[in-house]
């Protein structure tokens, strides 16, 4: 779990639990076991991907992938372990003015992380390998697979910072943009990336005919569908009477990040 959990990563997903905390008045430390619990259940979802019966990675944050340091059966309970305990992590130490938005958090995380996100688009994105698959298919994959984690991220931390249900409607739009620019850029990098700065292996998705937006549209149409979903992130926080400049500088640095 440590190998994998502090082997480095941008912590991108629980930057994004406080700064929309920040948002709303809400403070860092008041946000940090959600934040937390957040990186335990992406690197859960990072270990179980990379597994010879899904991915196949030996590379990952520039170190050895969890099941080649320690075996297949560890790596697998590394990344059960990594779930369970993000949500002990909430349910025991994440306090809030209003205990409901605790409840309301950790089924924000529960149902991004399951049937209805990472989970229900990895099957979609494992059964399309190899085939030809329509837009439409193309974008479930990414918004559930990637996006809902980052949308329930930034929804999270703004639920615990007692935002109302129209500032969470505008930042469910930000976030549904954000995380979709997020997953093209990915695959945008897997093709004109360099393995040492990515941390894990250039061209893996190609190799393994991945669905991905370059092999359905193109790499510069690509990069141009990752700008206009940043600059519609960004419009949608124009709708809010706050601070959101860091906000939209994450979404900045989605597209313009070459890690």
């Amino acid at each position: 779990m440590k190998h994998s959990l502090f082997s480095g990563g941008k912590r991108f997903r629980a930057v994004l639990v406080v700064e929309s905390a920040k948002v709303f008045g809400g403070r860092a430390e008041d946000v940090l076991p959600t934040a937390c619990a957040v990186e335990y259940i992406h690197t859960y979802s990072l270990i179980h991907d990379d597994l010879p019966a899904i991915d196949n990675d030996d590379l990952r944050r520039g170190v050895s992938t969890c099941h080649v340091a320690f075996g297949e059966d560890i790596a697998i309970l590394a990344g059960d372990a990594l779930y369970s305990e993000a949500f002990r992590l909430i349910s025991t130490l994440q306090k809030a003015n209003d205990p409901q938005s605790i409840i309301q958090v950790i089924r924000e995380l529960a149902t991004a992380s399951g049937v209805s996100g990472m989970v229900g688009g990895q099957v979609v994105d494992i059964q399309s390998e190899g085939k030809t698959v329509d837009e439409e298919t193309l974008r479930f994959i990414h918004e559930k697979k990637t996006g809902e984690l980052i949308k329930a991220s930034v929804r999270s931390g703004a639920i615990l910072a007692c935002a109302s249900n129209r500032e969470l409607e505008v930042l469910t739009d930000y976030a549904t943009n954000l995380g979709l620019a997020f997953q093209i850029t990915d695959d945008v990098l897997d093709i004109v990336g360099d393995t040492a700065i990515l941390g894990k292996t250039a061209g893996s998705d190609a190799r393994r005919g991945k669905v991905t937006y370059p092999a359905v549209f193109g790499l510069k149409k690509s990069e141009e569908m990752a700008k206009i979903m940043v600059d519609r992130a960004k419009d949608a926080l124009k709708r809010l009477n706050r601070n959101t400049d860091t906000l939209a500088d994450l979404a900045d640095f989605v597209y313009e990040r070459r890690f």
